[in-house]
């Protein structure tokens, strides 16, 4: 049984093979990765990779969520939805739930 530090999955597993043939697990701290969109999956700007709870993002709407060119996009089918230009039916999904969303506050 690994010991309890080990059985977080915050800890990366290697699988080793050692000189005497014997297959081992050895355990490295896993790194950070970028965050992404949310929609597109584009890596965001303005925000570190490295930070964990204190990693600051954005102060826009959905910021650290969506990039810029999905916000702008959501903001414009919200409100052609509002002004009922545009029916919920006529948007993507992933889109879907940020237009609703923004259409809730």
């Amino acid at each position: 049984m690994p010991k309890p530090m080990h059985r977080s999955r915050s800890m990366k597993r290697l699988k080793r093979v050692t000189r005497t043939g014997k297959n081992v697990i050895h355990y490295r701290r896993a790194k950070p990765s970028m965050p992404h969109c949310a929609i597109c999956g584009s890596e965001l700007n303005g925000i570190s990779s490295s930070g964990g709870r204190t990693r600051r993002t954005n102060s826009r709407k959905f910021g650290g969520v969506l990039c810029g060119g999905c916000t702008a996009n959501v903001i414009k089918l919200g409100s052609r939805v509002e002004n009922g230009e545009m029916k919920l039916d006529e948007i993507s999904i992933r889109q879907k739930a940020y237009v609703l969303q923004l259409l809730a506050h």
